[in-house]
């Protein structure tokens, strides 16, 4: 899929056993004291599009987790910050995203209210509020997130990569299950010491990436191999391996959006992306 099509579909972004508990509530005290804040440069086709930070921070009531991600290029300005608060075990309490698309705001809050998580989402001057199931293993999955990402690796790494579920926040908002792959370690470096690598294969029924974490499940890096994008973490390298990388075709034209209209922004699976046009709707 080429950057172009990428950018007209963007987006891909817990009541458990006492021992589940035990060891997520130690990933996550050793995440916590551990990794603090991280920078991450991404790229498309090795060139430098944006950036991403990430910080895990203890709470009183168990974690904080910040991040933010911008992306810059000819046809796609793209950023947002998110808040997650989480318990302990990396278990959903709330969300609150604010995020831009090509210069339209668009905002997410979700809380979980009894079994189910509540899902506000505004943009474009319209609004939607969605009960959702809730799942204990959910992980609120912007694109390009590496909140998103991190959670994802430690809740995988606490539940056998069993079980775990994704809040897309697109339209309305859904929630879809995970389908995580565990392939052989690989080595790289940060900042030159070698480190082993943990590699995870990740896919829902509209996209997915490649994941890759540290010793202490620290979040490494992601690729979107088939668009060609990459977010790695500052000061890492992976080391060279057989794995096959994807080379995206050659981008296609892009239609022109007739005159008083707007070209849609949509998701994976076809849906407006909040602050995007639907198709063929005036704009005022």
């Amino acid at each position: 899929m080429c950057v172009h099509k990428r950018i007209n579909q963007i987006g891909r972004a817990m009541l458990m056993v006492t021992a589940g508990l035990m060891a997520a509530g130690l990933i996550a005290s050793s995440l916590a004291s551990s990794l603090h804040a991280q920078t991450y440069t991404i790229s498309q086709n090795g060139k430098t599009v944006g950036s991403a930070t990430l910080s895990v921070n203890a709470a009183a009531d168990g974690l904080r987790i910040t991040s933010s991600t911008k992306i810059a290029m000819t046809d796609l300005n793209y950023s947002f910050s998110a808040t997650q608060s989480l318990d302990s075990a990396y278990r959903l309490r709330n969300i609150q995203l604010n995020g831009l698309v090509n210069g339209t705001a668009a905002t997410v809050s979700a809380a979980q209210q009894g079994q189910n998580i509540q899902v506000k989402m505004s943009g474009n001057g319209k609004g939607s509020d969605t009960p959702l199931a809730m799942h204990p293993y959910a992980v609120f999955w912007p694109d390009f997130d590496p909140g998103a990402l991190q959670i994802m690796v430690n809740l995988g790494a606490a539940h056998n990569n069993r079980d775990l579920w994704a809040i897309i926040p697109k339209q309305t908002g859904s929630i879809v299950p995970l389908k995580i792959v565990t392939n052989a370690d690989e080595q790289g470096t940060v900042n030159g010491q070698p480190v082993t690598v943990h590699h995870l294969t990740v896919s829902f029924d509209t996209g997915g990436a490649e994941v890759f974490s540290g010793p202490a499940n620290e979040l490494l890096q992601a690729d979107w191999t088939d668009e060609g994008f990459a977010l790695v973490r500052q000061g890492f390298k992976l080391s060279p391996s057989a794995r096959p990388r994807n080379t995206p075709p050659p981008p296609p034209a892009i239609p022109k959006a007739e005159p008083g209209r707007h070209l849609p922004i949509t998701s994976p699976a076809g849906q407006p992306y909040p602050g995007a046009s639907t198709p063929n709707q005036p704009q005022n």
